[in-house]
């Protein structure tokens, strides 16, 4: 679909974006885009998804395809983009492994046809597959998603093999068009760039998207190192290219809004990185530099899909790990004394009341007494209530796709275990 807002509104759980009929859109030298939906199904119910924008190239020779969007619109865009060239597939060119970007894949593949990605493309489907069970549950909390939806629906791979593969650069050359892929690690290890010389295109997957980046996901991740991100943003940077596509979200046209699109995306990312480094090194924890971190006016980027708090736990964590120094820490999770703290306070029913009332003033301090009052009592209705009256005021004052989808998740799981 064309969405003619930006990703924030794209992404943002629960908000009507105005749309277009889905289209084919002409780039110029037979270059073409259909820009990935959020919407779909799952269950009979609506969800929100993010999916890939699918690309397609025509040549003399045939076409290639770079990105294949997920399994929830990958008909739309095949049906759109065949339209306006139905000549063999020639090759098909995937950023990384992330399933909704190759969801696509069995819809577009014909015999003869290469499937290019970097080397590390089949470490990352394995992990993926190896945690197919946790990351059905995580992702289905976070889109929105019901965890009965097929597998592809919900985030677990496709079966696929990539026929070539390559480290850090390759090229191929299909009719009067050359490819040169870079390997640009960022969104995954194992994330590439498709740069056309001839046309100042480069095509940067999940590198660049209208909000800061995810270096931590709450669905789980292994770390995304900050510093591949900026080191993969110079790399594009240095081609000076005059037209960027990025897998979600608008192109970014001209050499000069290029430069400063990409280049202030990289500083917030390098910004936060360092603010993060420094206050490790200064004997600040974890939860304090949370708190304390922030963008400058300058490098504001925007949250409404990653968020500058989660990256700077993401970096902490994925320097040093999760043990804090505490050394009840060590024992497991302070869980254990809620209990001693709710008997304390005279029962779970007077810590809700004290939820409710901090709520307006302090919402994630009431909403963590509903954690301690719910340890102590799952069933306490007092508790339960109070929980689902915070997260719903969380929920609407939220601008960030993925921590709606959690809030979200959480309201409903809160409901069921009233009802029960």
């Amino acid at each position: 679909m064309i969405w003619r807002a930006t990703l924030a509104a794209l992404l943002l759980l629960g908000t009507r974006a105005e749309t277009q009929p889905p289209q084919a859109i002409p780039l110029g030298h037979g270059m073409y885009a259909v820009l990935g939906a959020t919407a779909g199904t799952s269950g009979g119910a609506a969800v929100t998804v993010p999916q890939s924008n699918t690309f397609m190239v025509v040549t003399r020779a045939g076409n290639v395809v770079i990105d294949t969007s997920g399994p929830v619109v990958s008909a739309v865009h095949q049906r759109l983009l065949t339209a306006v060239s139905d000549a063999p597939v020639r090759a098909i060119v995937l950023t990384h492994a992330h399933g909704d970007h190759t969801g696509g894949v069995a819809r577009w593949r014909q015999p003869g046809t290469e499937i290019y990605a970097q080397r590390a493309f089949t470490d990352v489907l394995q992990y993926q597959r190896r945690l197919a069970g946790f990351f059905r549950l995580r992702n289905a909390a976070q889109f929105g998603m019901s965890v009965t939806a097929g597998p592809a629906a919900v985030g677990e791979p496709p079966l696929l093999e990539p026929t070539r593969t390559f480290d850090d650069e390759t090229e191929f050359t299909v009719g009067d068009v050359t490819f040169m892929l870079l390997h640009t690690p960022g969104e995954t290890p194992d994330h590439l760039t498709v740069w056309i010389p001839q046309y100042r295109t480069a095509f940067v997957g999940d590198n660049y998207y209208e909000s800061f980046p995810n270096l931590y996901t709450l669905r789980g991740t292994r770390p995304r190192w900050a510093l591949d991100y900026v080191a993969s943003l110079n790399r594009i940077l240095a081609l000076e290219p005059d037209l960027v596509l990025p897998s979600h979200g608008q192109p970014v046209r001209g050499h000069d809004e290029i430069r400063r699109t990409l280049t202030r995306y990289r500083d917030a990312i390098q910004f936060v990185h360092d603010a993060t480094v420094k206050g490790m090194n200064d004997g600040k924890d974890v939860i304090t530099l949370m708190d304390e971190i922030r963008l400058p006016p300058a490098l504001d980027v925007g949250e409404s899909y990653g968020r500058v708090s989660w990256s700077v736990r993401g970096i902490y964590e994925g320097y040093v790990g999760w043990f804090d120094g505490n050394p009840s820490s060590m024992y497991g999770s302070q869980v254990r004394a809620y209990g001693e703290m709710v008997t304390l306070a005279g029962g779970a029913a007077v810590v809700a009341t004290r939820a409710r009332a901090l709520a307006q003033t302090d919402p994630v301090a009431a909403l963590e007494l509903t954690d301690i009052a719910l340890t102590s009592d799952p069933r306490d209705s007092s508790s339960l209530e109070a929980r689902i009256a915070i997260l719903r005021m969380l929920d609407g004052r939220s601008t960030n796709s993925n921590e709606r989808g959690w809030l979200q998740a959480a309201i409903a799981d809160a409901e069921a275990r009233l009802k029960r």
